[in-house]
């Protein structure tokens, strides 16, 4: 999958420092790079067209050929903007190699209307931002939304979506799928052994034991060659102790971040789990393996994103029945309540400002963020978008609709850092540790000073473009 960059989440030290292809020479023709250009000339705006397109002019559009594939757009998208726009011609590409095929249309000043810009072969974001390349989102966010005129686009949706597509303050990226990270499990198992979803530590401790126990399964592992996975539950539960600041302060590179006492306690909680509760053998196992053994039925437990479903198809027994919790209450104080997920959303689209009718770019996002367009894409791809109730009434599968269940009792209680996306070096560093605390190979403590040491070299480093949450 794309959504949250599986391509990031397999990152290891052997990759640090490779980055995406930089749009290096997408100046314009008159050398005003990073100047905003002027807007093509917009079609009259009414009730019906709110901004503006044009439909004497074609909208191009462009899909990365992924996980996703691109039936979502012929079949889905398109189809709502054609039958709102009759006479709008709506040109449809799709290739796995983005950035070669559309990096000479924008060096050239000729891009298409709408980007999927994801895959390995993605544009470079910051790049593009800082070439002007990049439509501003705001007016699509502030138009009325197309289930309702009276509602703005923007209170349809993840707020965290708008914000983790901004740079520097202005929308450029809309993020369409939405991850939600829980630990996954099997609704047939669980039920055959009579357990149930621990809704605090202590319970969650009391289950391990009591699968340990039984001798029929392991009760808990992760991808141990790709230890993003579990630093991510352990950064999750750290905010779930102490609030959202505990994540933004590690974003911000704050002096002693990583110091700071629920960061503490959530590492000393997962080396206990991984001293006496892991599959053996977790450390030299990568994704595709610890997911097999989960539907072999060899562990019980493993933290995942919701894309875990669609990828693990070809082999998940029919009755398998994935579901997900989140992390449990870790103690009465926690700052932020039960339910607490870690969102992230992901899977990139923009709008080129350069193209002949970036209007009509930016109404096609608009028919996406209909319930009707992310409710068949969700059916179709088996994953949750940022569309707010847009799985109501839907026929979904059963990890998806346990996740979409989750994301809607979470509320306002999502957290999410961006680190990762910032500071490949910080996420090396950050995944390498968690392995070896998860090992035994590093004590709390040692793991949080590497991560400490690390956020300061990156904070005193000039070369380095620093961010803000």
């Amino acid at each position: 999958m794309t959504h949250l960059s599986r391509r990031e989440l397999l990152r290891s030290a052997a990759l640090a420092g490779l980055a995406l292809p930089v749009l290096s020479a997408c100046a314009s023709p008159a050398g005003g790079g990073g100047a905003s250009p002027a807007a093509p000339a917009a079609g009259a705006t009414s009730a019906a067209n709110p901004l503006g397109l044009a439909e004497s002019k074609p909208l191009e559009v462009w899909i990365f050929d992924g996980g996703f594939g691109d039936s979502y757009a012929k079949d889905i998208h398109e189809p709502l903007v054609k039958a709102k726009f009759p006479k709008l011609e709506i040109k449809h590409n799709a290739t796995k190699e983005i950035a070669k095929t559309l990096q000479p249309r924008f060096a050239g000043g000729n891009p298409p209307e709408f980007v999927n810009n994801s895959g390995a072969n993605a544009m470079d974001f910051g790049a593009l931002v800082q070439d002007g390349q990049l439509a501003d989102l705001t007016p699509l966010y502030d138009a009325p939304s197309w289930d309702d005129p009276g509602v703005k686009v923007r209170d349809t949706i993840d707020p965290n979506a708008i914000e983790l597509g901004s740079y520097d303050g202005k929308p450029y990226v809309l993020n369409y799928a939405n991850t939600v990270w829980g630990v996954w499990y099997s609704q047939k198992l669980f039920e055959a052994e009579g357990w149930q979803p621990p809704k605090t530590w202590a319970e969650f401790l009391e289950l391990c034991e009591t699968i340990k126990k039984s001798g029929k399964t392991a009760p808990f592992t992760y991808a141990g060659k790709h230890p993003f996975y579990i630093y991510e539950a352990i950064l999750t539960l750290a905010a779930k102790i102490g609030g959202k600041d505990v994540l933004k302060n590690i974003d911000n590179l704050e002096d002693g971040a990583w110091q700071a006492e629920p960061v503490k306690q959530a590492a000393t909680a997962f080396a206990e789990l991984g001293a006496k509760y892991l599959l053996q053998g977790t450390a030299g196992l990568d994704h595709v393996q610890t997911q097999t053994a989960h539907n072999k039925g060899q562990v019980a437990m493993l933290p995942c994103g919701s894309w875990l479903e669609n990828e693990q198809k070809d082999s998940t027994p029919a009755d398998f029945g994935y579901a997900m919790f989140a992390l449990p209450d870790f103690g009465s104080s926690d700052a932020l309540p039960y339910g607490t997920l870690h969102v992230q959303p992901g899977e990139e689209y923009i709008v080129p400002a350069r193209s002949a009718n970036p209007q009509a770019g930016l109404e096609y996002m608009r028919a996406m963020l209909s319930k009707e367009g992310a409710g068949k894409f969700m059916e179709l791809v088996s994953t949750l978008t940022v569309v707010k109730g847009a799985g109501e009434g839907r026929t979904l599968k059963p990890g998806l609709q346990s996740a979409s269940t989750a994301l809607d009792a979470a509320g306002d209680n999502a957290v999410w850092f961006l680190f990762r996306k910032w500071y490949a070096e910080m996420h090396d560093e950050v995944a390498a540790a968690s392995g070896q605390l998860m090992n035994g190979k590093l004590t709390v403590d040692q793991w949080i000073e590497r991560a400490q040491k690390k956020a300061g070299s990156i904070k005193s480093d000039s070369s380095v473009k620093k961010f803000k949450r």
